[in-house]
């Protein structure tokens, strides 16, 4: 009876010890493969909790939750600081547990974020999510010493150090290039007017609708059915509607685009059969400026070919003339919302190349091509729809191995090391 007590606890104390690292160190990374779309989302909590003031360190915060994340979710998946490790798992989903409760029942912000853009739940989701690895926290810190270490204590320095390192240096890369994986609708190859189609018999949102009536100072709520049209001593108040479920909603919900005479040129940009490029830039004021020269090489490369070229940004028309008169820019602008850009490329200024809707191409200005590998980079683009190839898999995979080889390589010496001093050891208590 005891021995089956002990196994049915070994099972419950292993599958919470995956269940925390499966999801902490699938939460970590995907914060790291966009960390500016994580600050936008920290932008979002700070805004929603009045301390605007630290707006300005949403990025250092971002790159490091996801780096602590990653690190705690590698740390108790190979049994690493056992006892740290499972305290602070305990730490941060006792408040992430009321926090996310908080959210469910205020909404502040539409979605927590916990998996980016990666795999999006809505709060009360996430809620009931946390409920489960907050049970699965307690437990594993209860038992955290009968957690299997793969490592020996020696090198449980390196791995957590190496885990956090990685997670920043891999957020690193994808801030300052776009991000290798690409959650967003809007990815090289999405046809936005696709997306922004419902298909047909596709379920629509269910109201109720209710209607606030008057008689005699007395005040009663009537429904759609019951409303009192044929008795005029009730005088109507207010009507109230409520969403019961909501229907089908696309991946783009909206896309609208207007010129500078405020009209909406959405239809027009989007159904346009030629190559046409857009700069993207939410905010002209923050936007990179270094770039410039290859800016400009691009548009003049642009109108000789007959292709166009807009700046879409979300700026005040007086952004528009301090960025014309720093950089010399004659392309035309663009008005768009400033978050709906955010989104669509994740650069300030990002470069997005379009055809008939579909994204061809998103270039980071930090990998802007220079004038002389126009041909070379815009030439594939010239014939057919073809879309850019990132080879976002071999890179993937790579930066995988990054990671995996080196501590691979640790606990193979780590564990020659130890059995052999273990061999000594029982080989001296023989003699």
């Amino acid at each position: 009876m005891k021995a089956r007590r002990e196994l049915i606890e070994k099972i419950i104390l292993e599958f919470s010890r995956i269940l925390l690292g499966s999801v902490f160190i699938f939460s970590g990374f995907v914060k790291a493969v966009d960390p500016m779309g994580g600050a936008i989302k920290i932008d979002d909590y700070l805004t929603a909790f009045g301390w605007n003031f630290l707006h300005p360190f949403s990025t250092f915060f971002s790159f490091n939750l996801a780096a602590i994340e990653f690190v705690l979710g590698v740390c108790v998946t190979l049994g690493v600081y056992r006892r740290y490790t499972t305290f602070c798992l305990l730490l941060m989903m006792l408040f992430m547990t009321p926090l996310t409760l908080y959210l469910a029942l205020f909404n502040p912000v539409s979605d927590c974020g916990c998996f980016g853009d990666a795999v999006v739940i809505t709060n009360w989701q996430t809620f009931y999510k946390n409920v489960v690895l907050l049970a699965a926290a307690i437990y594993v810190f209860r038992h955290h010493r009968k957690l299997f270490p793969c490592f020996s204590p020696h090198t449980y320095w390196f791995v957590a150090f190496f885990a956090y390192l990685f997670s920043i240096g891999f957020g690193y890369m994808n801030y300052n290039h776009l991000p290798i994986l690409d959650f967003r609708p809007y990815k090289v190859g999405a046809n936005i007017p696709a997306l922004m189609e419902i298909p047909e018999g596709a379920p629509v949102d269910e109201y109720d609708y209710s209607f606030v009536y008057e008689k005699d100072g007395v005040q009663k709520v009537f429904s759609l059915e019951d409303v009192p049209t044929d008795d005029s001593t009730w005088v109507f108040v207010e009507s109230r509607t409520k969403l019961i479920k909501q229907g089908y909603v696309p991946p783009i919900s909206a896309f609208n685009v207007y010129n500078l005479r405020d009209e909406e040129v959405t239809e027009s940009l989007l159904s346009d059969s030629g190559l046409m490029f857009w700069l993207v830039s939410p905010r002209l004021e923050d936007a990179d400026d270094e770039r410039i020269d290859e800016i400009n090489s691009i548009y003049d490369y642009a109108v000789e070919r007959g292709w166009k070229f807009y700046c879409l940004t979300g700026s005040s028309r007086e952004a528009m003339a301090a960025w014309t008169d720093n950089t010399g820019a004659e392309y035309p602008y663009l008005f768009a919302d400033a978050v709906l850009l955010k989104t669509i490329v994740r650069s300030n200024p990002g470069l997005v190349l379009m055809r008939e809707g579909t994204i061809l191409a998103k270039w980071h200005y930090n990998d802007f091509p220079p004038f002389e590998r126009l041909d070379e980079v815009f030439g594939p683009f010239v014939a057919g729809n073809k879309a850019q190839k990132r080879e976002e898999d071999v890179k993937l995979f790579t930066n995988l191995l990054t990671f995996i080889v080196p501590l691979s390589l640790v606990w193979m010496y780590d564990w020659t090391r130890y059995r052999k001093r273990s061999r000594k050891t029982e080989e001296e208590t023989e003699n």
